[in-house]
C-alpha cells in the first residue's frame, strides 16, 4: 500500500488552510422573504466559522448572526413569513440595516481567513447556491467590494448528505447522522447554520476516518 500524503509541517499555511486548497469553509444560512435573490428581502443571516483541532478534525468555532431590516422596495411573501415564523413587527427582533450586517459579517470572516492563512472563504450551506445568491445580491445592493466569499464555488451539504446518508432535507439528515435537531427552533438562521456546520464537520471528519484524507500518493 502506498503511504499517505502528510501535510507540510514547514508550510506557513495552517492545517485548515491546507485541507481545502487555501479556502476557509464558512457555513451560512439565510432566511428570506421569498426565492428571488434580486427582489425578495434578506431577513436573517448567520455564519459559523470552523477550526481544526490537534487531531486534524473540523470543529465548530464562532457564530455570527443578524436580523436584517428589509431593503427599500423589497418583496416579502406572507408564505415565507409563515414558514420561518419571522415577525417583522416584533420589538425584540433588533433588526439592523442590510449594509451594516454584511459589513460586520464580512469583516469577521476576512479576519478569520487571515488568521488561518487562507486565501478566501468558500460558502458551505444546505442548498448552497440559494444562500450564495442572496448574499451576493445583497453585497451588490450595498456596493460592498470586499466580499470574502468565492463568487460562485460553494460546498453544498444537501449534496454531501445525499452521498453520506441518503437524505437531502436538513432535519432528516441530522436525524440519520445522530445530530439533535429541534423542529421548533429550525428556520432561524443561527440554528440552521450551526446544525449545518455540525453536519459538514461530521461528514468531512468521517471521510478522514475512512482514509479518504490525506489522499494516497499516485
Amino acid at each position: 500500500m502506498e503511504p499517505a500524503v502528510t501535510l507540510d509541517s514547514n508550510s506557513n499555511k495552517s492545517p485548515l488552510a491546507q485541507r481545502f486548497r487555501g479556502f476557509l469553509p464558512v457555513i451560512v444560512d439565510v432566511e428570506t422573504g421569498g426565492f428571488n435573490a434580486d427582489g425578495d428581502a434578506l431577513l436573517e443571516i448567520a455564519a459559523v466559522t470552523l477550526d481544526m483541532n490537534d487531531d486534524g478534525l473540523l470543529v465548530r468555532d464562532q457564530t455570527f448572526d443578524f436580523h436584517i431590516e428589509p431593503f427599500e422596495g423589497a418583496n416579502i411573501e406572507q408564505s415565507a413569513l409563515d414558514f420561518t415564523g419571522i415577525d417583522l413587527e416584533d420589538p425584540e427582533r433588533d433588526a439592523v440595516p442590510e449594509d451594516f450586517a454584511l459589513a460586520e459579517l464580512f469583516r469577521e470572516i476576512r479576519r478569520t481567513v487571515k488568521h488561518h492563512g487562507c486565501t478566501r472563504a468558500v460558502m458551505v450551506a444546505h442548498n448552497a447556491h440559494f444562500d450564495l445568491g442572496f448574499v451576493n445580491a445583497a453585497a451588490n445592493r450595498c456596493d460592498i467590494k470586499r466580499n470574502p466569499f468565492h463568487p460562485f464555488s460553494c460546498f453544498d451539504t444537501a449534496t454531501l448528505s445525499g452521498l453520506a446518508f441518503g437524505q437531502t432535507v436538513l432535519a432528516k439528515t441530522c436525524q440519520a447522522a445522530g445530530i439533535d435537531f429541534s423542529n421548533s427552533q429550525a428556520h432561524t438562521a443561527a440554528y440552521d447554520a450551526e446544525k449545518t456546520a455540525d453536519l459538514f464537520c461530521l461528514i468531512v471528519n468521517r471521510w478522514q476516518a475512512l482514509g479518504g484524507w490525506p489522499p494516497p500518493l499516485d
